[in-house]
């Protein structure tokens, strides 16, 4: 039996690893010693297990114990845990050798010169009997190097583990920087243009425009680092929005909340309800001259699990044309991908029960249990 050594797998070991490799070491060395009396009780039955016996295994088990801690020092040295198989092979072919001989050199003073046995224990090795010990050690030394590699090999596998999730939360979290990096321009050039459009008609009704974007844009700018926002504080949002937008079209928009309120602690991804309503508005509401209605829903699946957010506007959805990037809802779809995977989903489509109505369907996973409310569903209409 081998003994384990353990390595950090930066250039600089903690104590703990430290003193872990020493623990293995000691008992691994101590245990092969005990396996070597074993083995002597069962094949040598006439052999007294004096202590002559109990010293030399003791011995060999502290000089193996040296010298497969200086086959280890030396390999750290020279950094052979980077070579690759075949570099790496021949050497330990050289390096054990060398350490087999050396060891039993050294074994066989300690021996002859301090132990000394008796004549009745056999005396001193002949040169047959040197090379079979030889022979064995280096065996066994091939055992600890296997045992110290598959360590190392072990560790590195499992650093690398650790790496690539780590790389993959980095790459996440940069992805949905990038996302939001561009909903934000996006919105703040529409809602520029809403305000341009009335600073010399009605400089009041500009002024009042003004403080909406700004309540929005502080909305966008703080979130920005925000993965997710309670669908309250989103709601707050696109009410802004909504009052931003029917300040301009008037009584071409109606708009309607119908939210159960027990949804409103449920996480979803901020800016997202508001980008389905700027979508309705923009490409439903806005070019129809009678204008239209948006009906904002938000309910809780029956087993509690999903919420079902719905954006429900008068208008006709087509495929984007060609050259339409359709920017806004890809990144929403990427967004809910990078938070929530296949269990998130943002459908758009007509709707097949009413003519000249566009659904826009949203589903998340509740993650954590919800507070209770008993007050009824909040409905709000403009």
């Amino acid at each position: 039996m081998s003994s384990l050594s353990v390595d950090s797998p930066t250039p600089a070991p903690t104590p703990t690893h430290r003193r872990w490799y020493w623990s293995l070491q000691v008992a691994g060395w101590l245990l092969y010693a005990c396996l070597g009396l074993i083995l002597i009780r069962l094949f040598a039955a006439r052999v007294v297990i004096g202590w002559h016996l109990l010293a030399i295994q003791l011995a060999m088990a502290v000089v193996l114990l040296l010298v497969s801690h200086c086959v280890r020092a030396w390999m750290k040295r020279q950094h052979w845990k980077q070579l690759p198989f075949g570099a790496l092979l021949w050497r330990l072919l050289v390096a054990n050798g060398v350490a087999a001989v050396l060891g039993q050199i050294v074994l066989g003073v300690i021996i002859a010169f301090l132990i000394r046995p008796p004549a009745s224990m056999g005396g001193l090795a002949g040169g047959a009997q040197f090379v079979g010990y030889i022979l064995n050690t280096y065996f066994v030394l091939w055992l600890w190097t296997a045992c110290y590699f598959g360590w190392h090999y072990l560790s590195r596998y499992k650093q690398a583990e650790v790496d690539k999730w780590k790389l993959q939360a980095a790459v996440r979290e940069a992805e949905m920087s990038t996302l939001k990096a561009q909903i934000n321009p996006h919105f703040l050039f529409n809602g520029l243009n809403n305000i341009r459009a009335l600073v010399m008609e009605d400089p009041a009704r500009a002024r009042a425009m003004m403080t909406h974007l700004s309540d929005l844009l502080r909305y966008s700018i703080q979130l920005n680092g925000t993965e997710q926002v309670p669908l309250a504080r989103e709601l707050e949002i696109v009410e802004h929005y909504l009052q931003l937008e029917a300040m301009q079209l008037e009584e071409r928009l109606t708009y309607t909340l119908d939210i159960d309120p027990v949804t409103l602690a449920v996480p979803i991804p901020p800016m997202t309800l508001q980008l389905l309503v700027e979508n309705a508005i923009k490409h439903g509401i806005a070019p129809r001259p009678e204008g239209g209605v948006i009906t904002i829903s938000a309910q809780l699946a029956a087993d509690g699990a999903q919420l079902h957010v719905v954006v429900r506007n008068t208008g006709s959805y087509q495929l984007p044309a060609p050259g339409h990037t359709g920017i806004g809802l890809r990144n929403a779809r990427e967004r809910l991908a990078l938070l929530f995977g296949p269990a998130a989903t943002l459908t758009l489509t007509n709707d097949p029960n009413a003519p000249n109505q566009v659904l826009a369907h949203v589903q998340l996973p509740v993650a954590a249990a919800l507070p209770s409310h008993s007050t009824p569903a909040t409905v709000a209409s403009v």
